[in-house]
């Protein structure tokens, strides 16, 4: 049946319009939520060259140029918020010795001060002797507003803040206790200045009712309670001792599974998603690709960001930028920049130095 110019029109304006219509770009949608492009996100801080989100890894990242601070909120038990990523101390700190009958607490069984006792940095010289550095011993967790007086002492171009609500569940009301904190010292003030970040979409969701202007990321992760593997069994049950390997092979049970937690950060009031890389040199930070090509092109057709975590090396940076991401969570902000092209004016040695550590 022949169809007319005009009719084939009007049947044309009539389809939907996916597939018709360009993406934005990630430039383009970073440019509306005024977050910098492709950001540099200091996972924990500088945290290669110096202890997870303690002073001199915040100080560093932020004198190298990073974009954002990132850090892991969590709740101490007389009620302040602090930077401390697992759900235990015994990694990263001497809660061992110090309070030997309580080492396998969360940190929300401890108070400030009790928190404050501890030696955040010693581990870090014991894992990495090549890194290590006198000063890091005795180093103390740090409070949210402690980070915040981090951030706000650079001179010129203050670096953001991207923050996760870390296990949310054992802190029911920290949503609100992190908006209280960051109007009170200004921070909702600036778009763009804070991300927040969850991988529990409830506490996304919590976020956004909070703090509706302020840009939210949903974090991904392949596996049981997240995107559903395609694989049946998790890495403790396959009885495989290479988790990098394990979690390089997994995917997605489908197409529709990836796209169901796209709409899920949607539904959150997210701008953005964080998935997990497979680092080509594998490692302790490699996890399934969540940042293929493909995936990219749909989080971007649906109007999201993509920050990938977390990537240290070259050969990542070009695999990760040439698949269409956004932002990089990295433990090496200066690695990463100079990659970029925004190479900091002095090293890492010397800054830590200039900061007597």
């Amino acid at each position: 049946m022949r169809v007319s110019g005009f009719r084939w029109l009007g049947c044309l304006l009539l389809l939907p319009l996916t597939g018709w219509a360009t993406a934005d770009t990630g430039k383009e949608l970073a440019a509306r939520q005024g977050i910098p492009y492709p950001a540099v996100i200091a996972h924990r801080g500088a945290s290669f060259d110096a202890p997870e989100s303690t002073a001199p890894a915040y100080l560093l990242a932020r004198e190298l140029g990073a974009d954002y601070l990132e850090l892991d909120l969590q709740r101490s038990s007389d009620g302040v918020l602090v930077a401390v990523h697992d759900d235990n101390l015994l990694r990263t700190s001497d809660v061992g010795q110090r309070f030997p009958e309580r080492k396998d607490s969360p940190v929300s069984a401890f108070t400030l001060a009790e928190l404050k006792s501890l030696d955040a940095g010693s581990w870090f010289n014991t894992a990495y002797p090549e890194r290590a550095r006198e000063r890091f011993k005795g180093l103390q967790i740090l409070t949210l507003d402690e980070v915040m007086d981090i951030a706000e002492g650079q001179k010129g171009k203050r670096p953001g803040l991207y923050i996760e609500t870390k296990v949310p569940k054992l802190f029911p009301g920290i949503e609100a206790d992190l908006k209280a904190r960051l109007q009170a010292r200004g921070w909702l003030d600036h778009p763009g200045q804070v991300v927040l970040q969850s991988f529990d979409r409830g506490s996304l969701a919590l976020l956004h009712k909070a703090m509706p202007e302020v840009p939210k990321v949903l974090l991904l992760w392949v596996g049981k309670g997240s995107i559903e593997p395609a694989a049946a069994q998790s890495f403790a049950e396959s009885g495989e001792t290479d988790k990098a390997a394990f979690y390089a092979r997994q995917q997605p049970r489908s197409h529709a599974e990836f796209e169901r937690w796209l709409d899920y950060a949607k539904a959150a009031g997210a701008i953005g998603t964080g998935p997990s890389a497979a680092l080509s040199a594998g490692g302790a930070q490699s996890y399934a690709d969540l940042v293929q090509p493909r995936m990219n092109r749909m989080t971007h057709d649906k109007g999201l960001l993509v920050h990938v975590y977390t990537v240290d090396e070259p050969v990542d940076f070009a695999q990760v930028l040439d698949a269409g991401v956004d932002g990089i969570f990295t433990n090496r902000s200066g690695q990463l920049l100079r990659y970029l092209g925004r190479p900091p004016q002095r090293s890492e040695a010397q800054l830590l130095e200039a900061y007597d550590y």
